[in-house]
């Protein structure tokens, strides 16, 4: 059952919706339970993919499929009450990301913590297009959106050893 009490869990689920499984599977309980809204999208050039986003209570869940219903990606905003770990939480401030991560680096506008490419927070406008580093972001600045994907191809890449 689609919970947004439920545990983040990194390449795996949120608000106990999985990645990688059908959203038919979901719709019988979300369209009984909370105010959906339905919204078709395009992914950025150069590949211009068709999405789906199902976006629950106003952005407490949100849920974005493949044209086939396979859903890639589950988010959230400040309204999502379940944690990553136990401390991570969509609405935490930067301040507070900060004093709970060992690494935090930006990636396409993300923040990525500790390493962990299943999960991310997205930077706020205008700061997801002019922060480069995190002392550009003010430790005040709430992060109200989290997401569990696969942005494992935005990892950096290992250099292979010489034998």
């Amino acid at each position: 059952m689609v919970d947004i009490n439920a545990d983040i869990i990194s390449f795996k689920s949120m608000g106990n919706v999985c990645l990688g499984q059908s959203i038919d599977f979901y719709l019988d309980d979300i369209f009984s339970r909370y105010d959906v809204d339905i919204k078709q999208y395009s992914l950025p050039f150069p590949s211009e993919e068709k999405r789906h986003g199902y976006t629950l209570d106003h952005g407490a869940l949100i849920i974005s499929t493949t044209p086939d219903d396979i859903i890639v990606s589950v988010g959230g905003n400040e309204d999502y009450c379940g944690k990553y770990n136990g401390t991570l939480y969509p609405g935490m401030t930067m301040e507070a990301l900060i004093r709970h991560a060992k690494d935090l680096r930006i990636v396409n506008g993300s923040l990525i913590v500790d390493g962990d490419y299943g999960l991310s927070f997205s930077l706020p406008a205008p700061y997801d297009e002019i922060a480069d580093v995190i002392q550009q972001i003010p430790l005040d600045l709430p992060l109200n959106e989290i997401y569990v994907c696969d942005h494992s191809a935005w990892a950096p890449k290992q250099k292979k050893k010489r034998s």
